[in-house]
């Protein structure tokens, strides 16, 4: 489907050079008197590659739909991971270099969503949030103001955020999946 080069949104997938490319940024340029500019920071979804490209306002960019499938995460075995789709029951496996951005987030049972193209899977979406147990972290330090002291806590998965000094070993805590950061705690 072709669309202007000003209707692009960040996670949309374009084919572009021959490639499929997922928008990471974007950002409308207007200088002066000149004619509007779209620029954009793409990521290529097979290669992981990324590069920067400047689209005129009036270019059209063929955009591309993904099929999207609800699958539930298994497990890991060595750099391979394991999903189910929630329907048929298929299962299915892809490599860590594929999703290695979510991959700190999987955890046994979480239902996520698969994209693919022409039968092949590309990428996982992650729900917004997820909750997860923290197993390590340094004490709290009791004269800290509980506003606004972070400290660094390792997760079941090995994944690393920062969280109030409150939390401790064997917490569960809600993670905000989009930027990384600790929402609440849930014993």
């Amino acid at each position: 489907m072709l669309i202007q080069a000003t209707q692009l949104r960040p996670g949309m997938i374009l084919e572009y050079n021959g490639g499929l490319w997922r928008v990471m940024t974007i950002n409308h340029i207007t200088p002066g008197n000149w004619r509007g500019m779209v620029q954009t920071k793409l990521r290529n979804i097979k290669t992981g590659s990324q590069t920067e490209n400047r689209f005129r306002s009036e270019d059209r960019v063929e955009r591309v739909i993904l099929d999207q499938m609800e699958m539930e995460f298994l497990y890991q075995e060595g750099d391979d991971f394991h999903f189910m789709n929630t329907q048929t029951y298929d299962q299915i496996t892809l490599p860590k270099d594929l999703i290695a951005d979510v991959a700190g987030y999987l955890t046994p049972n979480l239902k996520v969503e698969v994209e693919y193209h022409e039968s092949t899977p590309l990428n996982v979406t992650l729900p917004k949030t997820v909750s997860m147990k923290v197993v390590q972290t340094d004490p709290g330090i009791r004269t800290a103001a509980v506003t606004n002291t972070l400290k660094p806590a390792t997760l079941e998965t090995g994944l690393v955020i920062q969280v109030p000094h409150f939390v401790v070993e064997g917490d569960v805590i809600t993670i905000n999946t989009e930027n990384n950061e600790y929402l609440s705690r849930t014993k």
